[in-house]
């Protein structure tokens, strides 16, 4: 991808130094009644998850220096979200909307969000309560070497992917998503989220075309890297290499095979409303 020596984006929270922070009693009540009304279920339950995990979030006292790859990769990321940016606004506009920019949080370790707390273990995602995306940009090296997914347009597609919700979010698909996984069993919950997850993908491959046409950003092999990078992550790979089975009803992102599907049909179209993937997944 061609990135270096071009603009980033401004909106950067960088927590990196901020190693953690102990929530506050309404903090935490707060961070809990978020979290409940969101995905449902026992609300003391949820309240001692969250007490429990704010009470381990103890602030660092030591002074951070990222390393001079984490530094390229926080530059990389800034470029990637102004693309996202430039992208997005112009769709919603042509589409008499006007796009709200997310703010993207840089974080080591663990963070508090609008959504919970996180940590480097669950992954870069997107708070639609906050409209911001989280991530440890240490996961680009699991990308790498857990994943095998090389290239730094593997990494662009996994910020598109999370910027793809908060198209979502501004668009009313994930309000109404939250609002029906709150009244289905199980089985049809994670059907719902597959959806939403390709959805998501394909988005990103509308961005990707789009950029493409607009900034002319695309190296050979881009796209391949892309597509290797969302069948390593599909769920019935990742299921495969940690229990060596494959459990379909439990998927919640989508097969390899989907996800590379939705992905290049985003990026073949380079238009939206090729993008419903709720009405085509079954």
């Amino acid at each position: 991808m061609k990135w270096r020596d071009r603009e980033g984006s401004s909106n950067i929270e960088d927590r990196r130094s901020t190693r953690g922070k102990k929530l506050t009693i309404s903090g935490i009540i707060l961070t809990a009644a978020i979290t409940y009304f969101m995905s449902g279920g026992d609300i003391g339950a949820v309240l001692n998850a969250v007490l429990s995990e704010s009470m381990s979030q103890a602030p660092s006292t030591k002074e951070y220096h990222p390393s001079p790859k984490e530094q390229e990769y926080a530059k990389f990321v800034s470029v990637v979200l102004k693309d996202t940016e430039d992208v997005w606004s112009d769709v919603f506009e042509r589409n008499g909307m006007r796009y709200k920019k997310p703010t993207l949080v840089l974080f080591k370790g663990y963070t508090s969000s609008a959504c919970g707390s996180a940590n480097s273990a669950t992954g870069p995602f997107y708070c639609p309560v906050d409209q911001k995306v989280y991530i440890d940009l240490g996961f680009f090296d699991e990308l790498h070497n857990r994943f095998h997914a090389q290239g730094d347009f593997a990494q662009a597609y996994v910020v598109a992917h999370e910027i793809g919700h908060h198209v979502q979010n501004l668009l009313g698909i994930l309000p109404k998503v939250h609002e029906k996984e709150r009244v289905l069993n199980k089985r049809e919950a994670n059907r719902l989220s597959v959806k939403t997850e390709l959805q998501a993908d394909c988005f990103a491959g509308v961005w990707a075309r789009i950029d493409e046409q607009k900034n002319h950003i695309l190296d050979a092999g881009d796209i391949d890297e892309a597509l290797y990078a969302a069948s390593r992550i599909g769920d019935d790979t990742l299921q495969k290499n940690s229990q060596g089975y494959v459990v379909p009803d439990s998927f919640t992102h989508g097969s390899a095979q989907q996800r590379k599907k939705w992905f290049y049909t985003g990026y073949q179209s380079g238009n939206i409303n090729a993008c419903n993937t709720f009405k085509v997944v079954r």
